[in-house]
């Protein structure tokens, strides 16, 4: 994120706030195939500050514009060209930088948090310039008073981006996801990967040294040559055994047991306490009866939930990010401090679960972690989510009615 190109002063042109408003309707038209499209030609242009909150500039060019503080917020820019762009202290939230040349940008105290970076080219590039008398000149941007010495990316998703061997010193990676990248070589010294996942990532050599790690996944990452001096490894997420036997039974037949259990409506079978057990090797738990099942800190992550009967379940502090829970039923569910971050939950039925006449089971989401979880047309009549994170969380046509939530929180 340092030693980026700059530009000269001379290649920076001003563009009138009407004719950056008449360049991006007819960019617009362009994206749109309509008659009087042109493709938005912005290189070079001096853009510092500038509000472009939500807009698409998908495929424009922006080579070496300046857009330091730039408010682009949810823009979209999939397949846009930034090649050595100034992107220091921008607001890029949420924003749809796919497949996108980011090329020798400089993205200092600049804000990707939620933002789509994946297939995206983060390699170094250089801009040279030929001066008559210095001659052919390299330019970087220079650090400013008071200006951070990174970027934020938490949450950004990342897969199958290019990085070069600078990427990423210092910087804010929480939650990002970086599976399949390959980051050889790269200097991640003291940068922030909490929670980060990095499954099948490329760390040949590269140094994680006073980084900081907890609940990263290295599940399938290569770690040849890694150098983890000083890092923080709490509850890494490594891959897991290839079968989990609970007091000697496979963790497939205790569930077929729960699940007999819950079906016979207790004739049969036996109910499910399994504290602490990774489920990660059955894969996929889609349509199963697990209703009252007791995996309180239980290891999900990445899983097949989808449409998973849960009512009641205890699964307090339970690992279920990046879990697909798509119209699971959690009513009733204690879910403390459980890890959703990413998950799925669109349509998931979250209400209170009626256990009696005139008495019901809340669904208690108190002091989970839901960052950048979808929770879209789901139904959380009367959930709690006392001091639960819902940083990025997707909560369009969720039913909040009475819901308990974060303090300071505003639907």
């Amino acid at each position: 994120m340092s030693a980026v190109p700059s530009t000269p002063q001379s290649l920076i042109r001003s563009l009138p706030p009407k004719a950056l408003k008449a360049a991006i309707e007819a960019h617009a038209r362009y994206l749109k195939g309509l008659p009087a499209g042109t493709r938005a030609n912005l290189s070079y242009v001096d853009l510092d500050n500038v509000n472009l909150e939500g807009v698409d500039l998908s495929e424009a060019d922006l080579t070496g514009a300046r857009l330091s503080g730039a408010l682009l917020a949810r823009a979209v820019l999939a397949r846009a060209t930034l090649y050595g762009a100034d992107l220091r202290d921008a607001d890029l939230r949420e924003a749809n930088l796919a497949r996108c040349d980011l090329r020798g940008v400089c993205l200092r105290g600049a804000n990707l948090s939620g933002a789509d970076l994946s297939g995206c080219d983060l390699r170094e590039g250089v801009t040279a310039t030929q001066d008559s008398v210095e001659g052919f000149k390299i330019l970087q941007h220079r650090a400013r008073r008071g200006e951070l010495g990174h970027a934020v990316i938490r949450g950004a998703k990342l897969d199958g981006a290019q990085v070069g061997g600078g990427f990423a010193q210092v910087a804010d990676l929480t939650d990002a996801d970086l599976s399949g990248v390959s980051l050889q070589g790269a200097r991640l010294n003291r940068a922030t990967l909490n929670g980060a996942n990095l499954t099948q990532a490329n760390l040949h050599n590269a140094d994680l040294s006073g980084a900081s790690l907890r609940r990263a996944v290295l599940t399938g990452a290569d770690l040849a040559g890694t150098t983890f001096d000083g890092a923080d490894l709490t509850e890494v997420l490594r891959a897991p055994p290839p079968l989990i036997y609970v007091d000697d039974a496979p963790l497939h037949e205790v569930l077929e047991a729960h699940e007999l259990y819950v079906t016979s409506e207790g004739a049969d079978g036996a109910i499910a306490k399994i504290p602490m057990v990774d489920f990660r090797p059955l894969k996929r738990l889609r349509k199963r009866r697990l209703a009252g099942l007791s995996a309180p800190g239980a290891i999900f992550f990445g899983m097949d939930l989808e449409n998973v009967e849960l009512q009641g379940a205890n699964l307090a502090d339970a690992d279920l990010r990046g879990v697909n829970l798509r119209g699971a039923d959690l009513r009733g569910a204690r879910l403390v401090g459980a890890q959703l971050s990413r998950a799925d939950l669109s349509g998931a039925k979250l209400g209170p679960l009626a256990i009696a006449p005139g008495r019901v089971l809340r669904t208690d989401l108190s002091r989970a972690v839901l960052r950048g979880a979808d929770l879209t047309g789901a139904g959380a009549r009367r959930v709690r989510l006392i001091d639960a994170d819902l940083t990025r969380c997707k909560l369009d046509g969720c039913d909040l009615t009475s819901a308990e939530l974060p303090e300071g929180f505003e639907v």
